[in-house]
């Protein structure tokens, strides 16, 4: 895992994300798809948009741009801090972008309405998860930050940094072990056009198998 960590960090490109169209990659974000149900309509929408199909720009709301305002306010509360690395690893159609990482610790901002209580949930677990395969990492805290109505109307609120909750977050090697055939398959399928299907999985898996065996 070492070697492959340093070989991806020297493929990681550090750039900030202006191009939305994630068609023809996958990202850490969409983990829970890779693992999950693939006979949803959800994850048919979702496909048709990894092959750029329905390609429809992010959505956004004043949730989610305030979100992303504070994203990179309290990543600046953090002592040399790098922000929107990007790591990218053809082979595996796998492409992972970081809020926020001190060397090889990453650092995952979720912002959170002031009247819940934050939890990571397992989509965001998987997806930390995936962000540390590709870093070759096996640290990473949730940085979580509760907004009240009143960030939602004004970005320049000062952070105050008593209220930012820290949450580590355990590396699962196991997990990452389940989770990496089903990706290399839906490579395979982004680049033979084909819609990912779990009985041509399992025929694959096994052909994969055989061939690693021989």
């Amino acid at each position: 895992m070492v070697r492959q960590a340093a070989e991806n960090r020297e493929q990681g490109k550090r750039i900030m994300i202006k191009n939305q169209d994630r068609s023809r990659y996958i990202g850490a974000s969409d983990t829970s798809f890779v693992v999950g149900n693939w006979e949803t309509d959800t994850f048919f929408k979702w496909w048709q948009s990894k092959m750029g199909l329905n390609f429809r720009p992010k959505f956004q709301n004043r949730y989610t741009l305030a979100g992303t305002f504070y994203e990179h306010a309290l990543l600046d509360t953090i002592p040399l801090v790098e922000k929107d690395k990007q790591i990218i690893i053809p082979e595996l159609h796998l492409r992972v972008n970081y809020d926020g990482n001190v060397g090889d610790k990453i650092i995952e901002v979720k912002t959170f309405k002031d009247d819940k209580e934050f939890k990571v949930s397992k989509t965001y677990w998987r997806q930390a998860q995936v962000e540390m395969y590709a870093m070759g990492s096996k640290e990473l805290t949730f940085l979580a930050y509760p907004l009240s109505e009143e960030h939602y109307k004004n970005y320049f609120i000062p952070i105050d940094k008593r209220k930012r909750i820290f949450i580590p977050c355990e590396y699962d090697p196991q997990f990452i072990r389940e989770y990496l055939p089903k990706l290399k398959y839906m490579g395979m399928c982004m680049e033979h056009g084909r819609f990912p299907i779990k009985r041509d999985y399992e025929r694959w898996l096994h052909e994969e198998h055989i061939k690693q065996t021989s």
